[in-house]
């Protein structure tokens, strides 16, 4: 197995709507806002390269919206997802599976494109197939009025419309392992059913953090995003999960921190906190 970092694009959230009810002056220690108090955010998607199979996980926001939608988002360097595959060798004709966390924009956004003429849309990656689950997929179908705006119709239908989506089927518990050869831990804080894989690499356990725990700067339980749909399912959900990060020495793939890619955490008498930030260099023998 060989496994790449796959920068998508970086943008600007809010910053209090990224830390919720954790005031300014705590948070902006950590994630440092700009003057309209928008923090980094990066879109760092995860590539395996496994026998025959190249998984993508997660595609960032995409380019097809509007020049009025992406202001509201401030787009920022140089990073792309095609730039950032045929950086390792590849191509998006190459992808053999697109594994979606979830389908909120900035997480599936790049897995649907303008088609030739700018008539209608288009699978992305015209090879893979598309992995979701189903409970995941009514939810984002049939949207509630916080998360509309969220799930954009058109970063999703095309998925089914192409023949190309399939279902994860998710075992009887919280945890289990999937068709794609990882195991994958369900939580329901943030959205119905979100994904978080665990990778076995090597010796090591990577584990693709999604929305569970955005950046570095979200470790303490209390520090739960606004945008999650159910806050106080979060709070259980990461106590348990950095439990375990801490306990097995998971390495956290941190999908939204523009400054930090790789962290490990340990027990304190504070809780769970911080131990140890890498890059990628540091672990992956491909990179």
């Amino acid at each position: 197995m060989k496994i790449y970092p796959i920068e998508a694009g970086n943008f600007k959230l809010d910053g209090g709507a990224m830390f919720g009810v954790v005031p300014k002056t705590i948070w902006n220690r950590t994630n440092p806002a700009d003057e309209n108090n928008l923090i980094d955010i990066a879109a760092r998607c995860l590539l395996i390269e496994e026998g025959k199979r190249l998984i993508l996980i997660d595609t960032g926001m995409g380019s097809k919206q509007s020049e009025k939608f992406f202001g509201y988002y401030s787009l920022w360097g140089s990073y792309s997802l095609d730039k950032s595959l045929a950086k390792h060798g590849f191509h998006r004709d190459d992808v053999t599976d697109v594994f979606l966390t979830h389908l909120h924009f900035d997480h599936c956004g790049g897995s649907v494109n303008w088609n030739k003429n700018k008539t209608g849309y288009e699978v992305a990656f015209k090879n893979a197939h598309y992995w979701t689950n189903e409970n995941h997929w009514e939810w984002a179908t049939k949207p509630n009025a916080r998360e509309k705006a969220s799930f954009l119709s058109e970063n999703i239908l095309p998925m089914q419309e192409s023949g190309q989506l399939n279902f994860i089927k998710r075992p009887d518990s919280d945890f289990g392992i999937c068709d794609l050869g990882f195991d994958i831990f369900y939580v329901d804080g943030h959205t119905e059913k979100m994904m978080i894989p665990h990778i076995k690499y090597q010796d090591k356990t990577i584990v693709f953090c999604a929305d569970l725990i955005p950046t570095a700067g979200h470790l303490p339980l209390p520090y739960v995003m606004g945008y999650d749909t159910r806050p106080l399912l979060t709070l259980p959900e990461k106590s348990k999960f950095l439990h375990a990060a801490a306990e097995n020495n998971y390495y956290l793939w941190l999908e939204h921190d523009a400054h930090n890619q790789i962290i490990t955490v340990e027990n304190t008498e504070k809780g769970i906190r911080l131990k140890d930030v890498l890059n990628c260099n540091d672990i992956l023998t491909e990179c």
